[in-house]
Order: structure tokens, then sequence, then C-alpha cells
């Protein structure tokens, strides 16, 4: 007998045509993806230059209050190394720096000592607690609070004259009286002046008043150019892990214990690692929704015919080689109770009902089989020779039922 059996196709079938069509949507958009990352990239290439930068003009840049503090007479200078940024500080000069927990233990001393004998002013943005007990002594950073508006609630005149400010980020607590604090967060200051011998330092708990697009809002860009603009000349330190300055720590220096503390997870930024976490939720979202996709085989005619019994034969190998005795009884007890339960009238649904099944056909062959539950729904063969014994009695049965 020849028969032929619908099985799922391999995709090794396809044609040229199918497999066009299958991959032609994903390469248009990766297309389009390249397209537009080279485009975007052409056209913002002079404008980006990284977050808090003077020279750039995006949104979390500071090129706004660059130019507003040009336009009062202050003359900025940018500094992406320690030796330049030390090298320009002098009374008549402030010195912002953008990120003071980048700067390794050496540097941070390094950049105390130089600020401690100079008459002017340094404004620390952000400083948390990897940074602030070397650079301010007898200084705390407490936990992060989200920004907000913010009264001064100081005697400090800039703080005065510019009123409600947006600021928030990390508070400051202090021991000594010579510090000023302002714009209290749950009872912190989110900005702390600390006056020393030689000028001051002012410690801002969010750079958030600094950006492009929230220098307009409320006070900020006046107490943004009061607190830049004291001096004539600004140094605008951005420390980078690129600073060749810090490798001097990668050598000598092993007297410090504060270096060990730092572990590689201190040194990438924050956006780094929301960067991460985002890609990979959206990758846990993608295979979710390919999952979704995943459905039952779709059968496909065979280009070719192919006899049953090669069919078979195929599948009791592959029983045979993976001992699966258990699936092979079950198939030749399932096929010889709907075939039997057509002869004696046994409704289809009750097939593999033990409770109608077996007093039907114990009526049809009378005491010939005394156990015919074991026979039909009994367990599965202990070896190869018991699954073949199964099978004959099988055979048996059906033939006394359809001679009965």
């Amino acid at each position: 007998m020849t028969e032929v059996t619908a099985v799922p196709t391999a995709s090794a079938s396809r044609t040229p045509r199918q497999s066009w069509s299958r991959t032609r949507g994903p390469l248009l958009a990766l297309l389009v993806l390249l397209t537009a990352g080279i485009t975007l990239a052409s056209m913002r290439s002079g404008d980006q230059h990284g977050r808090l930068d003077p020279r750039s003009a995006d949104r979390y840049g500071s090129r706004a209050v660059a130019e507003l503090l040009k336009d009062h007479g202050v003359s900025v200078h940018v500094a992406t190394t320690l030796d330049d940024a030390t090298a320009q500080v002098g009374a008549d000069t402030t010195l912002l720096v953008t990120s003071p927990d980048l700067l390794t233990p050496r540097q941070q001393r390094e950049l105390r000592a130089t600020t401690a004998r100079s008459a002017g002013r340094t404004v620390l943005l952000a400083a948390g607690p990897p940074s602030v007990g070397t650079l301010l002594p007898g200084v705390r950073a407490e936990s992060r609070r989200p920004v907000a508006t913010l009264p001064p609630q100081c005697s400090l005149p800039a703080a005065r004259n510019a009123g409600d400010v947006e600021t928030g980020g990390f508070r400051y607590a202090s021991d000594s009286l010579d510090t000023l604090g302002c714009f209290p967060s749950e009872g912190l200051p989110t900005l702390l002046l600390v006056e020393h011998s030689a000028g001051d330092t002012v410690l801002l708990g969010s750079p958030d008043l600094l950006y492009n697009d929230r220098l307009g809002n409320q006070g900020n860009a006046s107490l943004a150019v009061q607190l830049l603009g004291s001096r004539p000349h600004l140094v605008w330190y951005l420390p980078s892990l690129a600073d060749i300055s810090s490798a001097a720590d990668n050598g000598g220096d092993k007297a410090d214990g504060a270096q060990s503390s730092r572990s590689f997870a201190d040194l990438i930024p924050r956006g780094w690692l929301w960067g991460t976490l985002q890609l990979a939720l959206a990758a846990v979202l993608a295979a979710v929704w390919r999952a979704r996709r995943l459905g039952p085989l779709v059968t496909e005619r065979l280009p070719v015919a192919i006899r049953a019994s090669e069919s078979t034969e195929g599948r009791a190998r592959l029983y045979r080689r993976t001992n699966a005795r258990d699936r092979a009884a079950d198939a030749l007890r399932s096929a010889t109770r709907t075939r039997i339960a057509r002869l004696i009238g046994v409704s289809p649904r009750d097939v593999h009902s033990p409770a109608t099944l077996i007093p039907a056909v114990s009526a049809r062959v009378g005491a010939a089989h005394s156990d015919l539950r074991a026979l039909l729904f009994g367990p599965a063969p202990s070896d190869d020779d018991a699954l073949v014994h199964l099978a004959d009695q099988l055979d048996t049965l059906e033939r006394e039922v359809r001679t009965s």
C-alpha cells in the first residue's frame, strides 16, 4: 500500500523567492536604522560634546549658561584634564568640577591641595560619598532626593536674589561653623557653602539647573550666574576616565586604602548602567513577543509519495533508539482500543474509558481473556520481548473480536 503522508517540511525546501520574502523585512528595517543613525550622527556631530559641556547645545549641555557668563564679562576655559584645570586656578578664578566622583583618590587629594592654596572659589556638582570626604573633610553627603523647586531659606545673597530654584540630588551635613546651607530638602541643604582661609567651596547637590533646557526655569539662571560669575575667570573642568593623570593611581600609591574601595561599577557612568538595563529589558520583551507568535506546526504536502510502512518503520526505529517502550505500548493499545470499539458499538468518547470498554469486550469474547484491563490499560513493558508479546496479545484479541 502506498500512502502520501503530510508532515512538516524543512526550511531547506524553500525557494530563493520564498527566502527573500522572509528576510527582506528585517533587512529593510536594518537598512533604515543604519541610515537614520548615520544621518543623526552627521547632523549633530557639531553640537554633541557631552553632558554639562559648555560647548554642547543639546538639552543636557551647558552652552546657554556659558554664553550667559560671557555676556557678563566672565571668560570660560574648558579643561578636560586635572593638570590643565589646576594650572588655571588662582585668586580671580572659579573652578567648576562637573563630576567629582569620577576623580581617583590621588586626583582628589591633588585638587584639594591646589584649591586650598588659592583664594578663588570651587564649585562641586553632585559630589557624593566617594569624593566629598576627601575634597571637604568634615562634610558628609547624604542620600539623594528628587529634583524639585525649593526656596532658599538662608542668608546667602546669591540664593536670596535667585529665589526658588530647581535643585535636589545629594544633601549635605557638616559640624563646622564655617558653612552655610541653602535650599533644604527634608531638613538638609542641597547647596552648602564652605568658607576657608583662602576662598570658599560650593557644594551643589544636583547639576540640573545648569542644563540648557532648565536654565530658564525659576531662578536657575540667576543662581548659576552668581555662583559661577563671582570671579572674572571660570575654569570648567570635565573629569573623565580618559584623563592620563589618573593612570598614576594604577602604579604606585598602593598605601591609599580608598583606592581599593572603588570597584569597576563605580567608574561606569550612570547613563551606561541605565542603558544596559533598558537594552536587557528590550531583549526580554522582544523574546516574549516572538515567542507568542510560535504556534502548531503547519503540515504541507510532500513533493513525493512514501509508503505507509516506511513511515511506521521509521517511527519504530526512533522509539527503539530512545528505548521509548512506554510510548510504543501506548500507541499499540490506543490503536487496538479504537478499532475494537467500532466493532462492538462503543462510542468514540468512551474508547479510552476502562469502565465502559472492558465490560463490552468481555461480553463479546467471553472468558477467553481473564485480564483485559492489564492488556488494554496496563503498565509499560519492561523489555523488548515483553513489548513484542503485548503486540501479539493485542492482535489475538482484535481477531477474536472480529470473528466472534
